[in-house]
């Protein structure tokens, strides 16, 4: 029989994830420091976890699975202390078909694995073996488990509760006494505690068939953080809707409220949105620590020549300044961080949002409220009444807003706002179809932006890899066109690396530490305005704007990737279906 270490060695040489170069170096290092070829790839990073992890399964004939979409139900880790899951690093995350199913990393300890059969044998089950990665492991031991083992007292009370009490039938009044009382008020504390310490976006409360899930937005992307019985689905959204003044007994249609809560000295408000599913209401929670002060334009990305040109409109007297881009891409915070920069005692700035998602000391933040009447437009007519030197709209959604802001741009105002289009230039044919005429653009519009957000390599754990072949061609294409002054540095003008990261404990293991945001900024220029007088045709407004020295988003986020600040991957991922 083949020895799986051998086996782990030949498979990493097929599969071109080490090199014979670095074996024997590994060889060296286990012979010198008495390790074994896992511990040394491991402690070395010399490929990422989960592909050791997948080769290490192939060779031991034992299923992989990958823990990033995977969270252990609390049923199958009841009775299993932290300390007996740590020391043997195993997760148990399901039971099903009189089997225990259970990730580990080392399923070749044999004193590991006789644990694990025990507390499989004390439930009259057998275990089901799996192979994970360390680092996914880790993450269950020193993440989701501390969630798990934390609520799980508060969730055995509350299913007592459940059990004899009945939560559909009490009036409003009733339940929502009872929510105050019940132990569902700490599940809760302790889902939104874990989501404030993780640096998570936004948490998203979802019924499934059978089951209440629990995902938390972080850095961009959703993670699964708790499973829960589907019993406690009615009272934790109860809870929610207690929290944020909404109807508890309108379950039929959408709603939306917010809250704000007090941690560790940080203000935080909550945006809460219901909506109703076929398994009963879903809740997304946004997140928005109101302690924090605005990014510098160094912190969001926006470097060099688009930095220069962004600010020099920003002291624009009058004229439009229009930020695209979809949800989540980050538009609001510039805004924020553009206001911030303008914002003096000089200076009357207004700005009419939904919602208010950050405070700034000194400027006058309205909400609109659309169920009264009060929309963009109508404030924005009242506005003008306020002698405001600067106006901030939330986002130009219709015609009558559109108007109006080219109304309060013609009578001497500066207005910022945002609009949904793929990219900048895409929000001119955009006013246009929202009936704003060509001329009128000419005269008001001063700068597009389009913006994206990309995971931030973590500087800690951050390393140099030769820019693959495939890469490499389309690598030169997209930056063919940019202009030498926006190549910085020799590998933007000569591209011969790209970086990666394969995760550390600075980064959680993840390899990223934060987002950081990829733009576009097209400088409406009179050569522009004459090409929207004659034409709103989108190719034709994109070819003038390159012509003028235009980078678009593509091209800006794969300057930072030759800078080592974001995947190149990603870039191409958020960038999708965009010419260079």
């Amino acid at each position: 029989m083949t020895d799986p270490q051998q086996q782990i060695e030949e498979l990493l040489l097929e599969r071109g994830l080490i090199k014979p170069d670095q074996l024997e170096k590994i060889h060296q290092s286990m012979e010198e420091e008495g390790k074994t070829l896992v511990d040394v790839i491991q402690e070395e990073k010399l490929i990422y976890s989960e592909q050791l992890a997948q080769v290490k399964a192939q060779a031991l004939g034992v299923p992989y699975m990958d823990l990033s979409s995977v969270t252990p139900s609390p049923q199958a880790m009841r009775d299993i202390s932290k300390q007996a899951a740590a020391t043997y690093r195993f997760v148990a995350f399901d039971e099903r078909d009189g089997k225990l199913l259970v990730d580990m990393d080392e399923p070749e300890n044999f004193q590991a694995l006789e644990a694990v059969k025990f507390i499989a044998r004390k439930r009259g089950l057998s275990p089901e073996i799996y192979v994970a990665s360390k680092d996914g492991i880790d993450r269950l031991l020193g993440g989701s488990s501390e969630i798990q083992v934390e609520i799980g007292s508060a969730l055995r009370d509350f299913s007592q509760e459940v059990a004899s009490t009945d939560i559909e039938g009490k009036n409003n009044r009733d339940l929502e006494k009872y929510i105050e009382e019940a132990p569902v008020t700490k599940v809760v504390a302790v889902i939104i505690r874990h989501a404030i310490e993780g640096n998570a976006s936004d948490i998203h409360i979802e019924p499934t068939d059978n089951e209440l899930r629990i995902r938390y937005r972080i850095d961009g992307k959703l993670h699964t953080s708790l499973i829960m019985p589907k019993r406690v689905h009615s009272a934790v959204i109860s809870r929610v809707k207690i929290l944020s003044s909404l109807k508890i007994d309108e379950s039929r249609l959408p709603q939306d409220g917010r809250f704000s809560i007090t941690m560790d000295e940080h203000s935080y408000d909550f945006r809460i949105s219901t909506m109703p599913t076929i398994y009963g209401e879903k809740v997304a929670m946004r997140i928005l620590d109101k302690s924090q002060g605005a990014p510098s334009f160094e912190e969001l990305g926006l470097w060099g020549r688009q930095h220069q040109i962004f600010t020099h409109f920003l002291s624009a007297p009058h004229g439009i300044i229009l930020i695209s881009g979809p949800t989540g891409a980050g538009k609001s915070t510039t805004l924020f961080s553009a206001l911030s920069q303008i914002n003096s005692a000089d200076a009357n700035i207004s700005t009419l949002e939904d919602p208010v998602e950050y405070e700034i000391k000194g400027v006058n933040q309205t909400q609109i409220n659309p169920d009264i009447g009060f929309t963009f437009a109508t404030g924005l007519r009242n506005l003008l009444r306020q002698d405001p030197d600067v106006l901030m709209v939330g986002e130009i959604r219709d015609t009558d807003t559109a108007a109006m802001a080219i109304h309060s741009s013609l009578t001497g105002h500066l207005v910022l706002s945002t609009i949904h289009t793929n990219d900048a230039i895409g929000a001119i044919p955009r006013m246009v179809d929202m009936g704003i005429d060509p001329f009128l653009l000419t005269a008001t519009l001063r700068v597009l932006v389009a913006q994206r957000l990309v995971g931030k390599l973590c500087e800690k754990c951050r390393r140099e890899i030769p820019i693959p072949e495939k890469m490499r061609e389309q690598i030169e294409k997209t930056l063919s066109t940019v202009p030498e002054e926006f190549k910085q540095e020799s590998n933007q003008s000569k591209p011969e690396v790209l970086f990666e990261a394969p995760g550390c404990p600075a980064c959680h293991e993840t390899g990223l530490s934060g987002r950081l945001g990829i733009f576009e900024v097209v400088p409406i220029t009179r050569q522009l305005r004459e090409v929207i007088t004659d034409t709103t045709v989108y190719d034709k407004l994109v070819d003038t704007a390159r012509s003028q020295g235009l980078i678009s988003m593509q091209q800006d986020g794969t300057l930072k990737a030759l800078q080592g600040h974001v995947r190149y991957e990603d870039v191409l991922r958020v960038t999708s279906g965009e010419g260079s």
